[in-house]
């Protein structure tokens, strides 16, 4: 029997302590337990675009190296390397006496011939020519004309003039060579617009269609960005790469953007203008899944969700969440589902690209 006295105090001093934790033991008055402190931030609406990222380089317009059309001996280089050209502008002149002799004794066999068909003319007028002489003098002066006309010709081409308005690259002959159609002159090239050049890998080609936007970036141009218009997309796969040409124009009056320079570029597939977007850190992973922690009337709960295009700081949200909803930002790793919570409102923005430069 006296043993079983404590015992019997034991089982009665921890019935009651049961009965005081389930009474409420959290605070005056009972509660649980208190509500967890966690940052919150308001789901937006706002513009994303879906994109391909690619790379690829600047290539002019129209690019050349000019030859001459005729042989001869360069006696003046009237433009300088780098210098803008119009078309039809003067570039380089070749030795152009000899052709200047044959063209004048083209001009006189010319006027001789005319001459006699004149006369053939008037002598069958007179009956004193046959069909025969006349059929003869036009053929006779039609050659000459012909051929005074080849000679003039090939004089005008002793110039040599610029095919389409541009920039003069680098010269490859100097006064005095000796050239024939063969030698390369000098390059030129258009400035105004240029062309990014990429390529995107097969599996976008239903995606692809011209009038496209394409922003891209240049590395020797840092902190800049440019635009430019889907104007070419290769019909043919290359079979080597598994991938499409894609080509888009670009302004370039101030010259910045110049020929092979390479380019990260992200080409406007699809426009949003009323996607959900969050900050990034409120997208917890979890077991091959993502998820959101969302506080609705003081309380956590936790949303598997989709997540769409990315940018820099947020993530759009295509499934799961409403704009307008807090999202917890802060905290999430101490939440259990309907948790109570003590939201504090953070402010986040997404940064505009104009920003971001």
């Amino acid at each position: 029997m006296r043993r079983s006295i404590p015992f019997a105090v034991l089982a009665a001093l921890a019935a009651c302590s049961s009965a005081e934790s389930a009474g409420g033991g959290g605070g005056p008055g009972g509660g649980g337990f208190p509500p967890m402190p966690v940052e919150v931030a308001e789901a937006l609406r706002d513009t994303v675009v879906e994109a391909i990222s690619a790379t690829g380089q600047i290539e002019a317009v129209q690019a050349i190296e000019l030859r001459p059309e005729v042989d001869g001996r360069i006696v003046e280089i009237v433009i300088r390397e780098g210098a803008e050209v119009a078309r039809g502008a003067p570039l380089i002149r070749i030795d152009d006496a000899e052709l200047k002799q044959q063209a004048a004794a083209a001009e006189a066999e010319r006027d001789l011939a005319r001459q006699a068909l004149q006369r053939t003319r008037l002598l069958l007028e007179q009956n004193a020519s046959s069909s025969a002489d006349l059929e003869r003098a036009e053929a006779t002066s039609r050659s000459a004309e012909a051929r005074y006309e080849l000679l003039r010709l090939r004089l005008d081409r002793a110039v040599v003039r610029a095919p389409f308005a541009g920039v003069v690259g680098q010269r490859f002959v100097s006064l005095g060579d000796y050239v024939t159609s063969a030698t390369p002159l000098l390059a030129l090239q258009t400035f105004h617009p240029q062309r990014a050049v990429f390529q995107v890998p097969e599996r976008h080609a239903e995606q692809l269609r011209r009038g496209q936007t394409v922003r891209f970036r240049v590395a020797a141009l840092p902190g800049r960005e440019f635009t430019g218009v889907v104007d070419f997309v290769d019909p043919v796969v290359d079979p080597t790469s598994r991938q499409i040409t894609v080509k888009a124009e670009v302004p370039n009056a101030r010259r910045l953007l110049q020929a092979g320079m390479f380019l990260d570029v992200r080409l406007a597939t699809e426009v949003r203008p009323q996607a959900v977007v969050v900050p990034e850190e409120a997208a917890v992973p979890v077991a091959g899944s993502v998820h959101i922690w969302v506080a609705v009337d003081g309380k956590a709960t936790r949303r598997e969700v989709e997540l769409g295009v990315r940018t820099p700081g947020f993530v759009e949200v295509r499934r799961g969440i409403a704009a307008g909803e807090q999202v917890v930002v802060g905290g999430q790793a101490r939440l259990a589902e309907g948790a109570p919570v003590a939201p504090q409102v953070v402010e986040r923005k997404p940064v505009r690209p104009a920003e971001r430069r």
